[in-house]
């Protein structure tokens, strides 16, 4: 790997998740206009239209796989952009940007405990123990452990917990492209989006025909059309792109680890506005970027130790009292 090779991988994965960090940011103040399942629809909807200019240039072969896989994609896309999405939206009203920004950093560690509920493939002793410090470390933001992590001694929990669960469908979309080795990563990405987009539409028009959502007036449009179109392009496109370029330039590990830049980009920026995180957050911030970076490091020494070449047995060229020349 040349050099310009990995410094443009290091720049798309830092572009990735300084996106995902500041969608917490703006999509707080959209939910005074927009619920979030049409906030959710309404920025895969403009997610979707930059897919399909990307996926246009190579013919007909998608849209045949389109066809082919349909209803798994719907599934598997409804889960990672619906389920996922409301969930982490209704937890974010309910909280604040930088609590939700370290629960998505937890995705990692969450995702090898699903697989060894499901799969039965059992962690390693470092993966448990990192978990345990993490989600220590989540309680702690939230106000749970000793009521010092949320501001003004009042609790997140709630919404953070909803915010946690929302994670396990975006796991479950992750497991999925294993399923499809027929698509690369960019296609799993765009048709996934396409075929789920019908759910979104279907869930948004039903949640408020059913009086469980209101759909957004023109004002509220008017006023956080360009939070939305920032959300649509930036967070659920662009960063997504950019993930998978770095993780296609230098690796899913080290992908992995740059994820712990996402609560340290919206920490950052929410300081930048005025808000300091209290003592408390800080401390269960602290907390889970440190089980994030020891979890990758175990990881990362893991991947080598299996990748690395077994020497061959030294030969005993000795035989019957002669030597080798």
């Amino acid at each position: 790997m040349s050099q310009r090779q990995r410094l443009s991988g290091i720049a798309a994965l830092l572009l990735a998740t300084s996106g995902w960090g500041s969608l917490f940011l703006v999509s707080k103040g959209v939910l005074h206009h927009v619920e979030p399942v049409w906030f959710t629809l309404i920025r895969y909807t403009l997610s979707m239209l930059l897919f399909v200019l990307l996926i246009l240039p190579r013919g007909a072969a998608p849209w045949r796989k389109l066809r082919l896989h349909a209803g798994p994609l719907a599934l598997r896309g409804a889960a990672g952009f619906g389920v996922f999405s409301v969930m982490l939206l209704v937890g974010l009203a309910h909280s604040v940007p930088s609590h939700g920004a370290v629960i998505i950093a937890t995705t990692p560690m969450t995702a090898q405990l699903v697989r060894w509920a499901l799969d039965g493939v059992r962690p390693s002793r470092a993966t448990l123990l990192t978990s345990a410090l993490a989600l220590a470390g989540v309680a702690i933001v939230s106000g749970l452990l000793f009521g010092a992590g949320a501001s003004a001694g009042s609790t997140t929990l709630f919404g953070d917990a909803i915010a946690f669960v929302g994670t396990l469908g975006w796991v479950w979309y992750t497991r999925g492209a294993t399923r499809f080795p027929g698509l690369d990563v960019i296609e799993y990405t765009a048709l996934t989006v396409l075929a789920s987009w019908p759910v979104l539409l279907a869930a948004a028009v039903g949640a408020s025909l059913l009086g469980w959502s209101a759909a957004p007036n023109m004002e509220g449009l008017r006023m956080s059309w360009h939070a939305l179109l920032f959300v649509g392009v930036v967070p659920s496109a662009i960063s997504v792109l950019a993930f998978n370029y770095g993780v296609r330039a230098l690796g899913a590990v080290t992908g992995t680890a740059f994820l712990n830049f996402v609560p340290v980009s919206a920490l950052l920026m929410s300081a930048a506005l005025g808000r300091l995180p209290t003592v408390g957050e800080a401390a269960g911030m602290a907390m889970v970027i440190a089980a994030l970076l020891i979890h990758t490091a175990s990881s990362r020494k893991a991947s080598a130790a299996a990748a690395a070449p077994i020497a061959p047995p030294q030969q005993n060229y000795r035989t019957c009292g002669a030597t080798p020349s």
